[in-house]
């Protein structure tokens, strides 16, 4: 009775602290579906040593936050006898945005003075600019398989925009809290 209820305050708490931010959840692959909650999980990464981002410092600070997570819901981490298994991983891909900024077709309306020969609308080339900024599109990807019947529960994915590289830990741990509270609540007993 009290695991659902912490596991739905869970998900309410994420959910606020993360509403601000644009996180996109994809639940795909689901092969088996959950007959009871799953109580023990383990980290296929942490046991094999695969690392799912690009930066270190990163993938260990996901690993932490996401076992944290599962944990404070009631989950237990047993790496000897698993009832489902988590693979964490990511796609980094840089990309490029073009914006059109239209300029004005009278730059100077509303200034006190006027001269027909400088501010004449028909002398000008009154073309739009394109500014082009870069930006990576980051995916959290969560695969949970049960080991015993060697399929899917489900694939998770999680999709942000970084703007700035000093975001990138703060988005995407956001990122990975949606994706595990996806989890935890399909997870919750009914």
């Amino acid at each position: 009775m009290r695991l659902p209820i912490l596991a739905i305050g869970l998900a309410l708490a994420f959910w606020s602290m993360s509403s601000c931010s644009s996180v996109e959840v994809f639940t795909e692959k689901k092969e088996v579906t959950i007959l009871k909650p799953y109580q023990r999980f383990a980290l296929v990464n942490k046991e094999l040593g695969i690392q799912g981002f690009s930066d270190q410092n990163l993938d260990v600070m996901v690993q932490n936050e996401l076992i944290q997570i599962l944990t404070s819901t009631g989950m237990q981490y047993d790496a000897v006898n698993p009832e489902v298994l988590i693979k964490y991983y990511s796609n980094e891909d840089i990309r490029q945005r073009e914006q059109v900024v239209p300029l004005s077709p009278n730059p100077y309306w509303g200034m006190r003075m006027y001269d027909p020969w400088l501010f004449n609308p028909m002398m000008r080339n009154y073309s739009s600019t394109v500014r082009t900024s870069n930006y990576e599109l980051l995916q959290v990807i969560l695969d949970i398989i049960d080991p015993k019947a060697d399929k899917y529960v489900m694939m998770i994915t999680a999709v942000t925009e970084v703007s700035q590289p000093k975001n990138k830990p703060k988005l995407t741990i956001q990122a990975l809290h949606k994706a595990t509270t996806t989890f935890v609540i399909a997870n919750a007993p009914n």
